[in-house]
């Protein structure tokens, strides 16, 4: 599960980049990158980027319970 966390968390950090651009510079990389915010592919990555926010959730609900370092030994 470690993997999946770090995954999701650096899909978390892209997505967070990507609305920094687009709130700065109107730019849109998803968008750039698949033909549009329209496209299947550009949204299958919004879908994907917004489910792992979601599932950080987890880890981020579990640092505040038990304290951070508690909860990264944890095996979730």
């Amino acid at each position: 599960m470690k993997s999946l966390n770090i995954a999701t968390l650096i899909l978390v950090i892209l997505g967070g980049l990507n609305w920094g651009l687009f709130a700065l510079a109107n730019i849109d990389i998803v968008a750039t990158l698949f033909g549009g915010t329209d496209t299947v592919l550009a949204k299958l990555t919004y879908i994907v980027i917004g489910l792992s926010a979601v599932y950080q959730l987890l880890p981020f609900s579990q640092a505040i319970s038990v304290g951070e370092i508690t909860a990264e030994n944890m095996n979730y």
